[in-house]
């Protein structure tokens, strides 16, 4: 079997392994919901006053769509190669052609799918609920599929070095928490301490959320990178970084078990 029919193969496992998880699927699509709904619908923004959620609706598009982009990868493929760990299941596919890295990538197709199914419930919700303005920017699959990659990288390093499957979806969290929100997702750099910027700049969430605002939401004082537009030079930090996790979360992935 060609590589190109052994990914598609596992491809097609991954989704139908994920459609019989009804509470995961349930869930997958309910929390960003529910995030939009509080945030979005009920507390809403001032743009006149100050603090938290203190900007029109539209500079809050890539903190809504991080939610996805970041946790479901996250906890998916951390749980999933856990998974695979306590069940010897590296150990099988050892025996088989399939490589690591075929593995990933077809885990990393299925994540694709759904949050690409995610995202576009997401910019619906928002623009009803909230009337955000935004603009409907080609760039924004680019976006969602680097995001994926780079985070199911990240997520298979959580799986493979965690001691559990609890273990990982509770690493997954801990982790993922922390960037949602200091990453230039719902609060500003302005908010923040001006020390504490070289470590939002060490986020991958961060350039996602700076690239998507600048793509969707033309009002937001977006900075040129060496005279590049920034919606293309962030995606190109992206592109990077997401090759390194990719790779490195490929090679954390055990032979066998």
């Amino acid at each position: 079997m060609s590589r190109l029919g052994r990914v598609g193969a596992e491809t097609g496992t991954g989704w139908r392994s994920f459609v019989r998880r009804r509470t995961a699927v349930f869930f997958t699509f309910f929390f960003p919901i529910i995030l939009i709904v509080i945030f979005g619908a009920l507390v809403r923004t001032d743009p006149t006053g100050g603090g938290l959620f203190a900007e029109p609706p539209g500079y809050y598009v890539p903190g809504y769509l991080a939610v996805v982009v970041l946790f479901t990868p996250l906890s998916r493929m951390g749980s999933e190669v856990s998974r695979h760990r306590e069940g010897k299941r590296f150990e099988k596919l050892a025996t088989t052609p399939l490589s690591r890295g075929e593995w990933l990538l077809a885990q990393t197709l299925v994540n694709a799918v759904i949050i690409g199914l995610a995202s576009l419930l997401i910019l619906g919700l928002v623009v009803l609920l909230t009337g955000a303005e935004i603009a409907f920017s080609p760039l924004l699959v680019p976006y969602v599929l680097v995001g994926v990659v780079c985070f199911c990288g990240v997520g298979a390093l959580l799986g493979s070095y965690a001691d559990s499957q609890d273990g990982a979806i509770a690493a997954s969290n801990a982790i993922g928490l922390p960037l949602l929100f200091l990453s230039e997702t719902f609060i500003s750099l302005e908010q923040l301490p001006g020390w504490f910027e070289p470590l939002v700049n060490l986020s991958p969430l961060t350039y996602f959320a700076r690239g998507v605002r600048a793509a969707t939401y033309p009002d937001a004082a977006a900075q040129s990178l060496a005279g590049v537009d920034p919606s293309i030079a962030n995606l190109g930090i992206l592109i990077v970084l997401a090759a390194v996790a990719f790779a490195l979360g490929a090679r954390s992935i055990p032979r066998t078990d």
